[in-house]
This record gives structure tokens, sequence and C-alpha cells, in this order.
């Protein structure tokens, strides 16, 4: 049986997509340098996951017990931070990517949340779902 992704989901993913391919526009039109581009999208993937990470989690702890939810969202939210702890570190200590960018990437999430009513209703006149 092939199950419908999520709406909000999708939104979200998409919103911080669009916003991965604007900062990269903005970006290439100050510097060329391979770095930042690369650390900007290791963020966004990060960011990505993360969401994806969240849906799941959330979509998890609802099927639970109110303690038991609590303790499983707030397992996978800390799990989470550590992943991007670690890739945070691992940028700074190897010179692959700027880890800067890395967090402008990831803060894409966030003002994808925020922008998530409005590419809604965009969403919902140009791609049903």
């Amino acid at each position: 049986m092939k199950k419908k992704i999520d709406p909000t989901l999708f939104d979200l993913c998409l919103g911080i997509l669009l916003y991965g391919v604007v900062f990269q526009i903005v970006l290439l039109c100050f510097t060329r340098r391979a770095d930042y581009s690369l650390g900007l999208w290791i963020g966004v993937l990060l960011a990505v996951a993360g969401a994806v990470h969240m849906w799941w989690s959330i979509d998890r702890g609802m099927d639970q017990a109110s303690k038991q939810a609590a303790r499983t969202v707030g397992t996978n939210n800390l799990l989470r931070y550590l992943v991007l702890v670690v890739v945070m570190f691992v940028l700074i200590y190897t010179d692959f990517a700027n880890p800067i960018f890395m967090f402008c990437g990831y803060m894409g999430m966030k003002l994808s949340a925020y922008l998530n009513p409005w590419l809604c209703k965009i969403r919902s006149r140009v791609i049903k779902i």
C-alpha cells in the first residue's frame, strides 16, 4: 500500500530547499568559494533530514502513552541536536566545508517553518497533495 506524504512535511522540506537555492544564488553573487557552498548544502540536507526525523518522532510518539511519548520525543530531539553538533565539530576541525554556512543552511528549517502558511497556500494552488 502506498502511503501519501504528509503535506506539512512536504511544505517544510520544499521551503528548506527553496531557501537553499535562493541563498546559493545570493552567495554566488558575492563569492565563488566551494567550501561556502558545500557548507550551505550540508546544512540544507541536515535541515531536511532533521525535519523528516522530527515528523517521524512526533508521529511515533503519538502512538504511545503520555510519559513514554514525552521521553521518546525528547530523546529523539537530543539525538537530532547531537548529530548537528558532531557535524559542526567535524567541519570546524577538518576545513572540509564552512561551518558558518552549514549553520546558515540549517536555519532554513526555521525560516521554512515561519513561511509555512504562505508556502501551503501556494502549494495547494499548484500541486494537489
